[in-house]
């Protein structure tokens, strides 16, 4: 029988075989992080938190790397993140990830980071579907009660979660999403605020797996970008009682520039080993020097004066010492002075310009083909493979490459920049494949595209290309508000590397609204619209978006004048014109509403939202014909879109025509399987059909997909009443009330299944508050007289 032939090394493994192979120094802080292993977590000079810092290019990076081999040698479990994560939940998910590779998977984390990602991907669609208004009781409730309990942070957007005003319009305001039984609300809370859920699952995980190994040691890298999101977290998770009780062979390790926030670190300062680093010593940037093989004194110390001693440099500019005579060369010269081949150098330099960067977009940045190039590059000193995936350039590289192409030939800056934005324009459309585009800033590939494309656009023409950006902010923020951090510092950086004055102010500037004023888009918007020279077009798009937002808070007045603002100053703006009129049906305009409505198909009569919502105004207005057949015409328009067959499906409900009713359930169910709404809808339907068998099975789907709606539980205390079950429909519709106390309906319906259990004045006073709720309420107000009648009261 033949040997097994030995496994073949990655690339990955044998560059990094290299590099730790290559690295010197840092004697002192490697015996720093080694002899803390010695030392008993029960022994006061043990520490629980390394972090190290200091300027780019001094090694942090390259010291954590090592500093994870030491850990591994002593028997650590190991994860390793960086800016790539931008909040709590990301950051456990990569943590998460790197266990399962390492055969210690943390399956409670990983089935709940599961819900959290289908939870947060359907929210946005759900809500657009849910035909439901809540109570505006409902709404105040949840926007206070959120800020209250801390899920909305006082700086920066509610971590990793979704608006308060989305959460509480789609989970019933802040008793849906808190109330309840806990396997009921799971998904609802975790919306809510996904810290909160996640972390202590997390803590305990690593309790279990740190019981299975000597050391767990998770590594934070690149801490400078993430801080303004993770600080608090990290922070509170040492905090006796605040997320459980770690374990004492957890090391934490921070690798950032700056110190850290003696706000959330100064009293846990014992726990924490403070690390600065510096440029290296001259003895140490001799010994790395030497190890290359470069000792002839003249090239030594030209490499002294050219990297200042910073590691990254010393590193890059061992592989081309230079010679004597050649004291004027630049250290982006050195950089490449020792690679012949001209077209390798060019390549070289041009794969400077992507952020990030992979196989495909080297080959679009390179001049011309160059083969094996991104190998090579991979076996350069400052291309850093970071943790979360794409390659790029050190910064302290990539910097001076950048000005020398920049100032040395503009026209070829500006064409390179251009390939690079086609190339992602590429990426950018094939991400839209199937995307609604209402909902593309929303979708992260595409997202992620588009933001790269933004970027060389602005470096190549920053003045001709910032009008493009701002109108991107105004899409970001109407679609999705979270990502506008991401937008925002797209203009940061162009405006760096750009050297570009006036995108580094809009940039910095956005930024400071996005962390003024947490997850709302007003601010932003504001900016926008006060200081931005934007198109009568791009004005009524941001005025618009910022009245949906208003909307979302129930500032009524203020989105319907942001809607009249964009009228004004775009008459045939069909968007504004249906924003308004769903804000007038709110209010119970009905007709003003339609007025609106028909001036929005008028400008767009192709346009299939403006005709479904007018479906549904008829539908609110008892109108169920009319709803009827301006729904079929929505139908007809567009057949992928199952909002309209829902709201059709309800309307021919209760039109009597159930098994038509059944049927356009169906096929919106087929289009769209996680559309809540029509499944509690269908099982009203099946119902009335004489199936509560079918019924219960789509409200069991519906309370998994949206845990904890009113409507749910009101639905399921109907199928329980239907057959008889009265105990059962009296809990159902108590379990509504709670969630939602303004519930009139569920107050009528549990009124019936109390009557005929003979609980007669307990009816009476539920059919009382229905209408105290609902004055207009006629079918309570029936039952009412019909009771009083019966009992003489």
């Amino acid at each position: 029988m033949s040997a097994t032939p030995p496994r073949r090394l990655s690339l990955q493994q044998i560059v990094e075989g290299q590099r730790r192979a290559a690295f010197v120094g840092r004697e002192a802080e490697l015996g720093l992080f080694r002899r803390n292993f010695a030392i008993p977590p029960e022994d006061p000079r043990h520490r629980f938190v390394f972090h190290v810092r200091g300027n780019a290019g001094v090694g942090k990076t390259s010291l954590v790397r090592e500093w994870q081999q030491a850990a591994v040698e002593f028997g650590a479990l190991t994860a390793a993140v960086d800016e790539g994560a931008e909040s709590v939940p990301e950051v456990l998910a990569a943590v998460a990830t790197q266990f399962g590779e390492q055969g210690t998977p943390l399956k409670a984390l990983e089935r709940m980071l599961a819900t959290y990602r289908r939870a947060l991907h359907t929210a946005a669609d759900r809500l657009a579907a849910e035909r439901d208004d809540p109570s505006p009781g409902a709404l105040a409730a949840a926007q206070a009660g959120l800020i209250a309990v801390g899920t909305i942070p006082v700086v920066g957007a509610l971590a990793g979660g979704v608006d308060p005003v989305v959460v509480a319009r789609g989970a019933g305001g802040l008793r849906a999403v808190f109330g309840g039984r806990a396997r009921q609300q799971e998904e609802a809370r975790l919306l809510a605020d996904p810290v909160r859920e996640l972390t202590p699952v997390f803590v305990a995980e690593l309790g279990r797996v740190a019981d299975s190994v000597p050391w767990v040691v998770l590594f934070l890298d690149t801490y400078e970008r993430t801080a303004p999101l993770l600080d608090r977290w990290l922070a509170d998770l040492l905090l006796p009682g605040r997320y459980g009780e770690l374990p004492a062979n957890l090391v934490l390790t921070l690798a950032g520039q700056r110190r850290l926030d003696p706000a959330h670190w100064g009293d846990r300062g014992r726990l924490v080993a403070d690390v600065p680093l510096g440029a290296f010593t001259e003895a140490e940037s001799r010994q790395l020097l030497s190890g290359r093989g470069v000792v002839e004194e003249s090239a030594v110390r030209e490499v002294l004066r050219l990297s200042g001693g910073l590691p990254v440099l010393v590193s890059t500019l061992a592989a081309n010492p230079g010679a004597a005579g050649e004291a004027n060369a630049t250290a982006v010269e050195r950089f490449l002075a020792g690679e012949r081949d001209p077209d390798r150098r060019a390549a070289a330099l041009a794969c400077a310009l992507p952020r990030r960067f992979d196989e495909d977009l080297v080959a679009v940045a390179a001049p011309r083909p160059v083969p094996g190039l991104y190998d090579w590059l991979h076996e350069l000193p400052f291309v850093v493979a970071p943790h979360s995936g794409r390659s790029r350039y050190h910064g302290v590289v990539r910097a001076p490459m950048l000005r020398l192409q920049r100032t040395g030939s503009p026209q070829r800056w500006a064409a390179a920049h251009d390939r690079l934005a086609d190339a992602f324009a590429e990426r950018r459309e094939v991400a839209a494949e199937g995307v609604d585009p209402d909902r593309l800033w929303a979708d992260e590939p595409w997202r992620r595209a588009a933001l790269d494309v933004l970027y060389h656009r602005l470096c190549a023409r920053p003045r001709t290309a910032l009008p493009d950006a701002l109108r991107a902010g105004i899409g970001v923020c109407g679609q999705q508000p979270s990502a506008a951090r991401h937008w925002a510092r797209t203009l940061v950086e162009a405006g760096e590397d750009a050297d570009s004055a006036v995108l580094r102010d809009w940039g910095r500037d956005l930024l400071a609204a996005l962390a003024d004023h947490g997850p709302r888009p007003t601010a932003v918007l504001g900016l926008l619209l006060t200081r931005a020279e934007l198109t009568d077009t791009d004005r009524a798009a941001a005025l618009v978006a910022r009245a949906w937002d208003r909307f979302g808070a129930r500032e009524f007045e203020a989105a319907l004048s942001d809607h009249g603002r964009a009228i004004a100053v775009e008459p045939r703006s069909e968007r504004a014109y249906q924003g308004r009129a769903v804000i007038l049906r709110a209010l119970g305009r009905y007709e003003e509403a339609l007025a609106d409505l028909d001036r929005a198909e008028e400008i767009a009569p192709a346009w299939t939202w403006a005709v479904r919502e007018r479906g549904e105004t008829y539908r609110r207005m008892g109108r169920l014909e009319e709803a009827l057949t301006v729904l079929d015409r929505a139908h007809a328009m567009d057949p992928a879109d199952a909002v309209p067959l829902g709201s059709r499906g309800l309307v021919r409900h209760r039109l009597g025509r159930n098994e038509e009713a059944l049927e356009d359930f169906d096929r919106a169910l087929g289009l769209w399987p996680e559309y809540a709404w029509a499944l509690v809808r269908r099982a009203r339907v099946r119902t009335a059909l004489g199936d509560p068998v079918g019924a219960l099975a789509d409200l069991d789907r519906a309370e998994e997909l949206t845990p904890g709606l009113a409507g749910t539980q009101g639905e399921r205390g109907e199928v329980c009443r239907a057959t008889g079950r009265y105990e059962e429909a009296v809990a159902c519709y108590g379990r509504a009330l709670a969630l939602d106390p303004e519930y009139a309906w569920a107050h009528g319906s549990r009124a019936l299944a109390l009557e005929a259990l003979g609980r007669v004045v307990e009816a009476r006073a539920d059919l009382d508050r229905a209408l105290e709720l609902d004055p207009e309420y006629g079918w309570a107000r029936a039952q009412r007289e019909r009771l009083g009648e019966a009992t003489g009261a």
